[in-house]
């Protein structure tokens, strides 16, 4: 889509953004390219959205060279244009929880095994290291987890903080809280589960210095404290 936008939010890492003006209020999905040796994508957009996606990737690399591409859970948001991607790069390896890998890559991967992933695990892309962190039901999806470039302190954080709008700011220093909060109190899409205070606190000593969201601007701050305050928020 011609509303597709690419920026850079950090040395080597970009926002791939799409607005969504049907949405009342405006909506917006974010993916999020790493280049490195082994470049990755970090959620593919829904299948509708997959050329604009693609169109914005190459204006940094060929998608051919994509060789990672992940989820945080099994929705068409996360991952409806897998198999698009994958065809349009070949040497790519999807990649996603252990619980993903089970219940739900069969049905869009099927000649292609992912790097299913347990929580704490890391692998390289070459000068990075990603982590991947388990948050079964935060904010929802029994399957759901959290991507982390340790090398850089960026947490690819999914839905939390989703914010409504058009997302026309790839990265803000401004409160992200509020704003999510106020969208949660329309459509509260949590599943409020017993252990969620055990998760944001494994989040929490990551000490990110920027929070990559899925929905709105990505966060460069205490990320730490975002995340304590979006507990207090959920009162866990």
């Amino acid at each position: 889509m011609s509303q597709t936008r690419i920026d850079a939010i950090h040395d080597g890492i970009f926002r791939v953004n799409t607005p969504v003006t049907e949405h009342p209020g405006g909506f917006s999905f974010n993916q999020y390219l790493v280049v490195d040796d082994e470049p990755l994508l970090f959620h593919t957009g829904p299948r509708a959205l997959f050329a604009g996606v693609c169109d914005a990737i190459a204006r940094v690399i060929p998608v051919a060279k994509l060789r990672w591409i992940g989820f945080s859970h099994f929705e068409a948001d996360e991952c409806g244009s897998m198999a698009d991607f994958l065809a349009a790069a070949p040497h790519a390896r999807p990649f996603c929880s252990r619980v993903a890998a089970i219940v739900g890559n069969a049905s869009f991967a099927p000649d292609r095994e992912p790097r299913a992933l347990g929580d704490g695990e890391s692998f390289s892309t070459g000068r990075r290291t990603m982590k991947w962190l388990d948050t079964p039901h935060l904010p929802h999806g029994w399957d759901c987890g959290f991507l982390l470039d340790a090398t850089s302190r960026v947490l690819f954080c999914g839905d939390l903080f989703t914010q409504p709008g058009l997302g026309e700011q790839a990265c803000t220093e401004s409160d992200i809280l509020g704003p999510s909060e106020a969208f949660r109190g329309q459509m509260d899409y949590y599943a409020h589960a017993r252990g969620s205070r055990a998760l944001l606190d494994k989040l929490v000593a990551t000490e990110p210095h920027l929070l990559a969201c899925m929905h709105g601007s990505a966060y460069r701050g205490d990320g730490a404290a975002m995340l304590r305050a979006l507990g207090q928020g959920l009162g866990v």
